[in-house]
């Protein structure tokens, strides 16, 4: 199973880049899969060949009309079952001994 964190933007499009992210997101969340949005990007788990085929739909969406595109991918790849993308956070709190805020 995969956790895929990604930003992806446009670097000529002005200082307001919301409507570009909102278009990624918009297929992030039909795609079906797990995903958590952050301030700094997008967190995306599945099977390798569903993670990156979401990143190629979002490039594609932003390449129709965009002519240079900034894209930060981090993969972290791990045999076994899905649902690291909140067990993850669970086991640092758990540590811990308290929910944090995320």
């Amino acid at each position: 199973m995969v956790l895929l964190e990604f930003s992806m933007s446009p670097s000529t499009k002005g200082e307001s880049l919301s409507p570009y992210v909102a278009r990624s997101l918009d297929i992030i969340d039909k795609s079906g899969l797990p995903y958590q949005l952050t301030p700094m990007g997008t967190i995306i788990e599945g099977e390798w060949d569903q993670v990156m085929a979401v990143v190629t739909a979002c490039f594609k969406a932003m390449s129709a009309d965009c002519e240079r595109i900034g894209t930060h991918i981090k993969i972290d790849y791990r045999a076994g079952p899905g649902g690291r993308i909140k067990a993850k956070v669970a086991s640092v709190e758990s540590k811990l001994g308290r929910k944090l805020a995320t």
